[in-house]
């Protein structure tokens, strides 16, 4: 038996993920402690892992903890601006919180490996300090540079000809060097207040020495000829928070003949007037029947009519749900995706905030939906791309392959089994 501590970001795309690879290591007989916001307390019990709480930074699983200025500031930043806000104020300022927190949890629980999503920094710098070897999880795409594909965060599909890699190392450079060098100084800083010598790394480029589980398959990622060794492909890692989904009354119209289009707004970036609203309108007098999920806002607070044909909720377990749904309308969520891919259902994607622009370019690249490139897409836009997606039959197609190809993995036990030797080995576990 190992033991082994994750530690996740108190928001529930970093939980999700979590949630499946710890349920399997305690399954299979380790012991599991689990590092995030009290919010996922009662998430994080039902897999049978200890809850630990955030002490010594703020555990924003609660939004009212997040001070009310900070989230002013933010919201008046668009793209790289507020990507560098969110980097430094959620995800690098609070490392020194984490690392304390850690140092104190491992006095206690002497892990064989710790666990991260790939935004928890302090899992890295723990180890540095001479903690426990530390694999990561991806919560999203890939955000490490590469010479095949442009830096992450612009939204750019790749391309591997001389003068798509000269771009590449152009922008990697003015992303690197210029655009982000305040902020990885900025981290180094904190790292020397740590003891712990500059790496002279861009936040992404922080990535396990010892395992790295893609939370996806190849064909969504870009090709990358300089992948490092110790990534590895494990499938998309779904879970639902859930403890438990009672169906609501309308769940029988979902058989009603009618064709199903999801729309969700996600967890965080959840303006309904941007997503959720105008597709009620696009769809309001289409043959289809509209389920849409508010990410937290009560139907009856919407304060537009509802139309006939839609069925609005706070949440809906898309485990339940997704079988019955013909379009998925998405603002990029990288879980939200991989669920639909798994259920072989094409995309309409719109999202421009925090990673959303690179899962959305995905989206089309891989040939599985829509990309309509905005925030705020009309509904004249919304109504034109999900009548070509019930029309074109290509899309459909491309999402069943990538369904196909996710059904032949098996996450939680594959991160598992990597896990496992890990902690046997505390070597890097590299791809044959």
């Amino acid at each position: 038996m190992a033991r082994f501590l994750i530690r996740t970001i108190p928001i529930a795309g970093h939980v999700s993920p979590g949630k499946a690879i710890a349920r399997v290591l305690v399954e299979r007989g380790h012991e599991v402690w689990w590092y995030t916001g009290g919010y996922f307390k009662e998430i994080v019990e039902s897999t049978g892992a200890k809850f630990v709480p955030i002490r010594s930074w703020i555990d924003y699983s609660y939004p009212d903890n997040v001070p009310k200025e900070l989230t002013a500031q933010r919201n008046a930043l668009r793209g790289p601006a507020q990507l560098k806000f969110d980097l430094k104020n959620f995800f690098i300022d609070v490392a020194t919180g984490q690392v304390k927190d850690i140092a104190q949890i491992l006095e206690t629980f002497r892990a064989d490996v710790v666990v991260t999503d790939s935004f928890f920094l302090g899992g890295a710098w723990i180890s540095e300090q001479g903690g426990p070897p530390w694999a990561e999880f991806g919560i999203s795409t890939f955000g490490f540079s590469s010479g095949d594909t442009p830096p992450f965060g612009l939204g750019l599909q790749p391309s591997v000809s001389l003068m798509g890699r000269l771009r590449n190392r152009f922008l990697n450079g003015l992303f690197g060097q210029v655009l982000f060098r305040d902020l990885t100084a900025h981290m180094d800083k904190i790292r020397t207040d740590l003891q712990l010598p500059p790496a002279h790394k861009t936040f992404f480029d922080t990535i396990s020495p010892f395992l790295y589980l893609a939370g996806t398959v190849p064909s969504f990622e870009y090709p990358r000829r300089d992948l490092p060794p110790q990534v590895h492909f494990v499938g998309p890692l779904l879970s639902s928070l859930f403890i438990e989904f009672i169906p609501p009354r309308w769940w029988s119209d979902l058989q009603g003949g009618n064709r199903v289009v999801l729309v969700t707004q996600g967890t965080i970036a959840i303006e309904l007037e941007d997503l959720v609203l105008p597709t009620l309108q696009a769809l309001a007098q289409e043959g289809v029947l509209v389920v849409a999920t508010t990410g937290g806002v009560k139907p009856e607070d919407l304060q537009v009519p509802i139309p006939s044909n839609a069925r609005v909720e706070q949440y809906v377990s898309f485990a339940d749900l997704l079988p019955y749904v013909d379009v998925m309308v998405s603002n990029g969520g990288f879980n939200g995706v991989q669920m639909a891919l798994a259920n072989g259902i094409p995309l309409i994607v719109a999202g421009k905030t925090e990673d959303k622009p690179e899962i959305c370019a995905r989206v089309e690249w891989s040939g599985v939906g829509i990309n309509l490139k905005t925030k705020s897409p009309s509904p004249e836009q919304i109504k034109t791309a999900v009548r070509k997606l019930l029309t074109d039959s290509s899309y459909e197609l491309r999402a069943q392959q990538f369904k196909t190809e996710i059904s032949q993995y098996r996450p939680p036990e594959t991160a598992a089994t990597l896990l496992e030797q890990l902690a046997l080995t505390k070597q890097p576990i590299l791809r044959p």
